[in-house]
């Protein structure tokens, strides 16, 4: 197998295609240039797609320019293994053009923890490949396997291994197939613990021995650990979750082109890493969660239960679309507090129509956004600006909290952990110590929800449904917004 790093014309290409991915990272880092990421992100993935291809194109010797073994060899394109190639690209590019045409807004969460799943298996076939036929990829002598190869084939396997099996727990419970309470398994931490002591010590002992029951329980302890960190998380860090599996495809796939001899790779497992590690970092910080317990697992899941059901019970005030449209119509300030009900009710757009009726009465209208309402990391911002809110009017939890006190509504519509007080004041709740936006401050809470008999994804109910200054207009959440907007009308 040549390596690409003997063409310097592949270096070349492969160090624009990082240059791309780079760019692509900046311009993702602001709705306002994210279209001109993606269009960058894509230019360099085409680069090094093809250049990979290219590079790596079968030849057949089917000849001698001249007699003997010694001439030089006549060559000519593997055809069979190119339309292999070809075909494969053509039915997984098929697939992701109908999934991404297809997919509901709502869904998006769980297609991303699905494509991650998709990445680290790939990283486990690739090194299972390389395992069985290590001649074929270049790592080998005699049959004997590069220390160094071994050392990347048992870390990419292992990585590929989790981030496979974890993301097939993150989608089930994001898809709704398993249930968003943390699962808890006795002496979790202490196998969590034991089972990557196991696999650690068999990498290190997979350097010295290739047999082969090393290299696979090194993978079935890899694919066990992914399911043992994933299940006791609760689905409020849900988001958190989402952002570290990004980063474990990265480096599972930065690994793998150690294996590959691919720099394209490399570079692009190593961004993918190292972001979703830098974004993972901050969205602890702004949960207040430990970043080592999101590594080790069950980070969410520590405290016991606080309510759980709805306190019906409870007197609580019911407002109409009337109520509502008439109170934020004298208001001078209104922050809207979008969360995951807007998402299941595709009410972006009428909420933002909402926003420009009442910029039209002269009311002051923001949007506040904490760093994990949704689904996803980005999943509010990614909403709002399909709706074309301004950019300006959208801010972070940490801008915008202080404002609440002096707001006449805070307008929340599908959000129920991000602005749970219990957060604050409730040891029990496990959604304990994590910053919330305080809504419960303004001088009128306005709060849509579908009815008053469920709870939140984290299965905490909320104390501001409750309050006196606390209006809930209970229903889908896209009519009651129209209904608002007739009544602004």
């Amino acid at each position: 197998m040549e390596h690409v790093t003997a063409n310097p014309w592949a270096s070349l290409a492969y160090l624009v295609a990082g240059v791309c991915f780079i760019l692509a990272l900046r311009g993702l880092s602001s709705p306002a240039t994210s279209q001109q990421g993606n269009r960058m992100g894509i230019i360099g993935m085409t680069i090094a797609v093809v250049t990979t291809l290219v590079t790596h194109v079968p030849m057949q010797t089917v000849g001698w320019l001249t007699d003997g073994s010694t001439g030089l060899p006549f060559t000519r394109i593997d055809v069979p293994t190119i339309i292999e190639i070809v075909a494969a690209i053509g039915i997984g590019a098929a697939i992701g053009i109908v999934t991404a045409r297809k997919i509901a807004m709502t869904d998006m969460p769980q297609l991303v923890a699905a494509f991650h799943s998709l990445v680290g298996l790939a990283a486990v076939l690739v090194a299972a490949a390389a395992f069985l036929n290590p001649e074929a990829f270049g790592i080998a002598e005699n049959g004997v396997i590069f220390v160094q190869s071994r050392i990347e084939m048992g870390l990419g396997i292992a990585i590929g291994a989790i981030t496979f099996s974890g993301s097939v727990i993150a989608f089930l419970k994001l898809n709704g197939n398993m249930g968003g309470k943390p699962i808890m398994l006795p002496g979790r931490h202490v196998i969590n613990l034991g089972v990557l002591a196991a696999i650690l010590g068999l990498v290190a002992y997979f350097t010295q021995d290739q047999s082969p029951w090393i290299f696979w329980t090194v993978t079935i302890l890899s694919f066990a650990i992914g399911f043992l960190l994933i299940i006791p998380i609760g689905g409020a860090d849900m988001p958190v979750v989402v952002s570290m599996l990004n980063s474990y495809s990265g480096w599972a796939a930065a690994a793998m082109g150690f294996t590959l001899h691919n720099t394209a790779m490399i570079i692009t497992g190593a961004l993918v890493g190292s972001s979703g590690a830098i974004l993972s970092y901050i969205m602890c910080k702004a949960m207040n969660r430990s970043f080592i317990s999101v590594i080790a697992g069950g980070f969410g899941g520590d405290a016991g239960p606080s309510g759980g059901e709805a306190k019906e019970q409870r007197p609580w005030k019911r407002g109409s679309a009337e109520d509502a449209a008439f109170l934020l119509g004298q208001a001078e300030q209104v922050i809207i507090v979008p969360g995951y009900g807007m998402a299941v009710s595709q009410a972006q757009h009428t909420l933002r129509e909402m926003g420009d009726k009442l910029k039209e009465h002269g009311v002051r209208v923001k949007y506040a956004i904490h760093p994990v309402a949704g689904r996803m990391p980005g999943h509010m911002n990614v909403l709002l600006a399909e709706a074309n809110v301004p950019y300006d009017d959208v801010f972070e939890l940490e801008d915008i909290n202080s404002e609440f006190a002096q707001t006449d509504i805070a307008f929340v519509i599908g959000a129920n952990d991000v602005t749970n007080p219990a957060a604050k004041t409730d040891k029990s709740s496990p959604i304990y110590g994590m910053p919330v936006l305080d809504v419960e401050k303004a001088k009128t809470v306005l709060f849509i929800k579908r009815s008053m008999g469920g709870v939140g994804y984290a299965g905490v109910d909320n104390d501001v449904f409750y309050m006196d200054n606390t209006m809930m207009l209970l229903g889908d959440a896209k009519k009651m917004v129209e209904e608002i907007v007739k009544s602004l009308e």
